[in-house]
């Protein structure tokens, strides 16, 4: 068997993933508080999409592809499939809005919070291993059943209290609290995923593995970031919350009463 590294950069790479879950955690759960505030279908879409952005795309996705970067294997260089990562990205993101639909149409229900926790949890589940698939190496990939089945179980279970504290969490100490219980969670399916891979290299060296390294797709990847999370952050702070209402409200009230006396 091949000799891995998980760790590659120290605690650089984990680290910057841990920061960046709890990150797109706590900006993802902003926008379900946003949500639930939403007065019409329009603004229910708009901060549906954002949150499943943040959630899926930073706090799993991004996070994941950040923590590959620390991820080696001795005696063969790694190269990434265009195309399955991307197709990773995608479902991380559309797994989670699916699953923030089905905990936020009518009323929250213990029922509809296990429901959108599993799908949402296998969604997770199989970005990670889709991602893993586009791996592209010299040598031969293996699972070991029982911690795939063990960070299967992690991503359901993170997932719903995930989709719990989206339609339940309110004030901003208690988001705070909660994205970082939740990028413990996400970081913790990721590396429990990862340590049920093995690798047996060929015998021959096959040349330059097809794909893009890792460095390459680093800097659109960072780009993609950065601009989701300025988005993500103007969108949050520019709309208006409930006290923001209430105020506007109040002075209107006032200007017609001052007028009327």
């Amino acid at each position: 068997m091949a000799e891995i590294h998980h760790f590659a950069y120290g605690w650089l790479t984990p680290s910057a993933s841990y920061l960046l879950a709890v990150l797109g955690s706590a900006l993802g759960l902003t926008c379900t508080v946003r949500l639930r505030q939403a007065s019409n279908a329009r603004q229910r879409v708009w901060w549906l999409i954002l949150a499943a952005w943040a959630i899926g795309g930073t706090a799993i996705w991004t996070m994941h592809f950040m923590a590959m970067l620390g991820f080696s294997v001795v005696g063969t260089a790694i190269r990434y499939d265009i195309g399955l990562t991307a197709a990773s990205a995608v479902l991380a993101v559309v797994t989670v809005g699916i699953g923030l639909f089905v905990v936020g149409l009518g009323r929250t229900s213990v029922v509809k919070v296990l429901i959108g926790g599993l799908f949402t949890g296998l969604g997770v589940a199989a970005m990670h291993y889709v991602g893993m698939a586009a791996m592209r190496l010299n040598g031969h990939v293996a699972y070991g059943r029982d911690r795939v089945i063990a960070s299967v179980v992690i991503a359901v279970v993170a997932a719903t209290v995930a989709l719990w504290l989206a339609v339940t969490v309110r004030g901003r100490w208690a988001i705070a609290g909660s994205a970082l219980v939740m990028g413990i969670a996400v970081s913790g399916m990721h590396y429990t995923g990862m340590s049920a891979m093995s690798v047996q290299l060929h015998d021959r060296i096959s040349g330059a593995q097809p794909g893009a390294s890792a460095s390459t797709l680093l800097l659109p990847i960072v780009l993609t970031v950065i601009f989701g999370l300025i988005t993500l952050v103007y969108a949050v702070l520019a709309a208006p919350t409930e006290e923001d209402r209430a105020a506007v409200a109040y002075l209107n009230v006032r200007g017609v009463t001052d007028r009327v006396s």
